[in-house]
């Protein structure tokens, strides 16, 4: 489930979530002995791949160390503040809140994204100018994974250590080019979901409500369960939507769906307590998981359906050019699963029935427990909140990947 700052801002209230930091961080790995050189498996993927393109180079690394300097790969922790802001204005402002079709672009062959003279002019009102944010985009693409030479002896780095830098850069900056994009994605998107919150969440105040209603009406609890967590998903997602560009006219379009939607899961959600009398465990269990989960899948949807609009309408203005067999659902797609949140709420919305009907058939008692009622009924929070947590390893385990094929491929 995403989370906007509104929501967040209450948990943090209640309780002590470390904020993120709003100053540029980075992690760095670092190389400070020449004996190091000769054991490569050892060395940061990084720094292989450029000395096997160019394994002159080794020597040059080697007399570095020798001098006393060292060798770092220096990697951003989240992408700087003023690149995200640069990129949301040029997404927001000229590209229908779509990213992936001219920011690949922009980075691998400098290629600016079409702007029209009206959206130029409009931006320039707003006090912002549209090729001086691409400008910012550009400048700062280096600094995303960055092989950098590091001074152990407060000594001044000579102009010919930095051109050396500045060399091995420019040979490591292709490879990493999917993984800024992917990066810049996964950060703008506000993809902050914690598990850690979600659990929280349904323990702390879903659980105990849901507890003392299921005792004072059998049944209630499960209602409050299936319904609340929906509601502040809804809230919040709301707030991410518009906080990426979408209009409160084209939010407001939403509800004519999730109304409805929202009445038929509360209906769902009052017949879990009747299946169970009958005997129906199972479906009561996949009816409560159906009922959590359908507002969430439909705005889900929704925003897939939002994201294909806006690829429509670049196609319309000719700044999308769609490659050999992609399709605009597709890319739009793409768009919107580029957001590990999002892909995780997918998964969750098809594990939370299966995984309510097994609790509900294997220890039937439980059904009337607010907190593992509360646990089911944020099942997709929870996997969101798994997916965005693995997401950050299967982007560092991608590259190394692509550099084990690039390093193969030299060889």
């Amino acid at each position: 489930m995403v989370y906007m700052a509104s929501v967040e801002s209450l948990w943090k209230k209640i309780l002590p979530f470390r904020r993120p930091s709003p100053i540029d961080r980075y992690e760095i790995d670092e190389v400070t002995a020449p004996a190091e050189l000769a054991i490569q498996e050892y060395l940061p993927m990084e720094i292989r791949y450029v000395l096997a393109v160019r394994p002159s180079r080794i020597e040059a690394f080697r007399k570095l160390l020798e001098d006393g300097y060292g060798i770092g790969v220096r990697r951003v922790a989240k992408t700087p503040e003023r690149v995200l802001q640069a990129v949301d204005r040029v997404s927001r402002l000229t590209q229908h809140n779509t990213i992936i079709p001219w920011l690949p672009d922009l980075l691998r062959r400098e290629e600016l994204p079409v702007f029209t003279e009206e959206e130029l002019r409009e931006a320039e009102a707003q006090g912002v100018n549209i090729y001086e944010e691409t400008k910012t985009i550009l400048a700062q693409r280096f600094e995303f994974r960055k092989i950098i030479a590091i001074d152990l002896q407060n000594r001044c780095i000579g102009s010919d250590i930095q051109q050396l830098m500045r060399e091995v850069n420019e040979d490591l900056y292709p490879l990493a080019i999917d993984a800024i994009v992917h990066r810049v994605i996964y950060d703008n998107a506000h993809t902050r979901t914690e598990i850690a919150q979600s659990i929280v969440k349904a323990l702390i105040f879903i659980g105990p409500v849901a507890h003392v209603l299921e005792h004072l009406l059998t049944g209630l609890g499960k209602v409050f369960a299936a319904s609340i967590d929906d509601v502040l998903a809804e809230v919040a997602e709301l707030f991410a939507l518009r906080g990426s560009g979408f209009t409160w006219r084209q939010l407001a379009k939403r509800s004519r769906i999730l109304v409805p939607v929202f009445i038929l899961a509360t209906f769902g959600a009052f017949q879990v307590e009747p299946l169970i009398h009958s005997g129906h465990v199972v479906s009561a269990g996949v009816v409560f998981g159906l009922s959590a989960v359908a507002l969430s899948i439909t705005t889900a949807i929704q925003s897939v359906f939002m994201y294909r609009k806006s690829y429509v309408d670049l196609a319309k203005e000719n700044k999308l050019r769609l490659p050999a067999g992609k399709t605009l659902t597709g890319m739009a797609l793409r768009q919107d699963f580029y957001n590990p949140a999002r892909l995780g709420l997918f998964i969750g919305a098809f594990c939370a029935p299966c995984l309510a009907a097994l609790v509900f058939s294997l220890a039937p008692n439980l059904s009337k427990n607010g907190w593992i009622l509360a646990t089911l009924g944020s099942t997709e929070s929870i996997v969101a909140g798994i997916t965005v947590i693995c997401s950050k390893r299967l982007e560092k385990n991608l590259f190394r990947y692509k550099v084990r094929l690039a390093l193969r491929s030299l060889v």
